[in-house]
């Protein structure tokens, strides 16, 4: 699959955009083990313009996690354009992206993300005035529209390949479905079928396994899938997703320090522990292990342990390294017991 110059080879699997999830360290975690390419957090268009330092940091890019993409929102085209410039000067991505999907009531109740589809004319503006303003590849990822009696899977992808967009990434749920419900894949099917869309189709929503993205590419043809929710706490999933898909091993041999077979409980331990250094690293202890903290909440490594509530409370309590990769020792010990015990 290719986004403009970019090639992604066969069958990509990328990490979605996500806020206080997909931070440089995670990006490339998950380039590691097998993630096609990665989008970073995503970045609100007028605190880029006023320069604000929290969304400048977000602009932060390594050569070791391309390719990038870099995810901006917002609803005025001229603070977009200008953002998008801004983003394409300080950290030249492979890829930049519009966020048109965001359902939260802080972005897509002021009319940006997933609010704009509500009003089409001004999304396709922002479209027009960021690709007229950039020389990098323009993506754009929405949902499948507001509500289910205001569906835009017949219009809107075609309308955005108008506006000189290079790749589109559907969600398939509408806005007020939130995250409930399940994704509709046969209305991401739909906008594949469409014989006048021609750029790549990115199909996103419940891929949580290596087994549903085959049948997302065998299925309902999109051209990528884009992994979200599911990667936290199990950032192998690109691994498990690329090994179902190819039907070949993924090598990961030295991207995490230990001498376990790749995806066996030890392996996925030890990437969890990597997760937490690497945060460590960049930020600090403290701050490192909070950011770090939603993932061992939600790692389905350690499901089916007896009893795990106090100690999955302690493990987020922890302040030290020490501590917590002590708690998450036990954690691994009551783990084998429990798969003994079976």
């Amino acid at each position: 699959m290719k986004i403009g110059h970019l090639d992604l080879g066969a069958h990509p699997v990328v990490l979605a955009p996500m806020e206080d999830v997909t931070d440089i360290g995670f990006r490339l975690l998950c380039r590691r083990l097998g993630a096609s390419m990665v989008y970073s957090e995503f970045v609100a268009a007028d605190a880029l313009v006023r320069k604000v330092n929290k969304s400048l940091d977000k602009l932060k890019v390594c050569e070791a996690e391309r390719p990038v993409a870099i995810q901006i929102y917002g609803k005025d085209p001229a603070a977009m354009r200008d953002a998008a410039q801004i983003v394409v000067s300080e950290a030249r991505p492979d890829v930049l992206d519009l966020n048109f999907g965001c359902p939260v009531k802080k972005v897509a109740g002021k009319g940006a993300g997933a609010g704009l589809l509500q009003n089409v004319p001004l999304l396709l503006d922002i479209a027009r005035a960021v690709v007229g303003a950039v020389d990098v590849p323009v993506t754009a990822k929405t949902r499948i529209g507001w509500d289910h009696d205001h569906l835009l899977v017949d219009t809107l992808p075609e309308a955005l390949q108008d506006c000189g967009i290079a790749a589109l990434t559907v969600h398939g749920r509408t806005r007020s479905q939130m995250y409930n419900g399940e994704a509709d894949w046969e209305a991401i099917g739909r906008i594949k079928r469409n014989p006048r869309l021609h750029i790549p189709l990115i199909g996103n929503g419940d891929i949580a396994s290596g087994e549903q993205a085959r049948q997302a590419f065998e299925r309902y043809g999109v051209d990528a899938v884009m992994v979200g929710r599911a990667t936290f706490g199990r950032p192998w999933i690109f691994k498990e997703i690329r090994e179902a898909v190819d039907g070949t091993p993924l090598p990961v041999d030295g991207v995490i320090p230990t001498e376990a077979a790749p995806l066996s409980d030890a392996w996925k331990l030890e990437v969890l522990k990597e997760q937490v250094r690497q945060s460590v690293a960049r930020i600090d202890e403290y701050r490192g292990i909070l950011h770090s903290r939603r993932h061992l909440a939600a790692t389905p490594l350690f499901k089916g342990i007896p009893n795990f509530r106090p100690l999955r409370i302690a493990m987020l309590r922890a302040e030290t390294t020490t501590e917590l990769f002590a708690l998450l020792d036990e954690a691994f010990a009551a783990l084998t017991a429990a798969r003994k015990a079976e």
